[in-house]
């Protein structure tokens, strides 16, 4: 298993060019692992994950999605939305030089995976989706709006920890060295002390409507390619009535719900990752 290696692939705004940052783990299996992380994080999530699928001889990519970790900020904010994400994803897909790939996505990036997904000719093969799906509740949205885009700053690495554990406690019942890990690598420097590494003004497209119920059901039903979908068990975003009908229609997705955690599983033990992997092993 090598160790991954960072670099970047140049994406089109509206307004011009920017970065596409991602972590490569090079393996020798043809078809890539893309992993792409949910609304206000970034690419370090899977750093677990992606060791355990490399250890598996498969080749990982985890991305910074534009505004977020060490990609790029667009100039115009209101350009941060799905047909930019496609579009920069499709970018990076085009860089691996894969006919396929299988795509992990948490929340944010299981939405990527699935619009992907529901193309027709897409080069998706296999797509896991994590705490998220087809119907999202206007509840959920209003409560990840009370810290989305926010831009606190930390005088140290304790007090954005406190933080991280307040507002992800969705996340679960992490070890000590998972929230140091989670917060050590959410973060950039900023003279004294610390602040969010992602661009705050990801969320101006958000706050520009009403918030409302997202229904994406009819996009749900144009997949046709295997489907796994993790739910945390706690979770408010993705109902288990919604995982429910998942099952039923569209791609007929396997569901597998995650004790102990509500929005979304951080993917940081085995007991999360293993059934991931063997899944994407079949």
């Amino acid at each position: 298993m090598g160790k991954p290696r960072s670099d970047s692939v140049v994406c089109l705004s509206r307004t011009g060019f920017h970065r596409m940052a991602y972590r490569e783990w090079p393996a020798g299996d043809p078809v890539p692992v893309l992993c792409l992380h949910g609304l206000a994080r970034n690419a370090r999530d899977f750093d677990s994950l992606a060791s355990a699928l490399a250890a598996d001889g498969r080749r990982v990519i985890a991305a910074d999605v534009v505004g977020r970790g060490d990609s790029g900020r667009l100039r115009d904010p209101l350009d941060y939305g799905y047909p930019q994400y496609l579009a920069d994803t499709t970018a990076l897909i085009a860089r691996l030089g894969s006919a396929q790939v299988d795509i992990v996505g948490t929340s944010m990036g299981g939405l990527i995976g699935m619009m992907l997904a529901a193309q027709p000719d897409n080069p998706v093969r296999r797509l896991v989706i994590n705490d998220v799906g087809p119907f999202i509740p206007k509840a959920a949205l209003e409560r990840i709006l009370t810290y989305f885009g926010k831009d606190p700053r930390f005088a140290d690495l304790a007090a954005a920890e406190a933080y991280f554990r307040k507002t992800y406690r969705g996340f679960g019942a992490l070890s000590d060295a998972q929230w140091r890990h989670l917060t050590e690598t959410s973060l950039r420097r900023d003279g004294a002390g610390w602040r969010l590494h992602y661009d705050p003004r990801i969320a101006e497209p958000l706050r520009q409507g009403d918030v409302a119920d997202v229904d994406l059901w009819p996009l749900w039903d144009l997949i046709e390619r295997p489907v796994l979908v993790l739910r945390g068990a706690e979770s408010d975003l993705l109902l288990p009535q919604t995982a429910a009908e998942m099952r039923r229609r569209g791609p007929c997705a396997e569901v597998i719900e995650i004790e102990g955690c509500g929005h979304a599983p951080a993917l940081l033990d085995a007991g999360q990752i293993d059934p991931l992997r063997a899944w994407l092993a079949g």
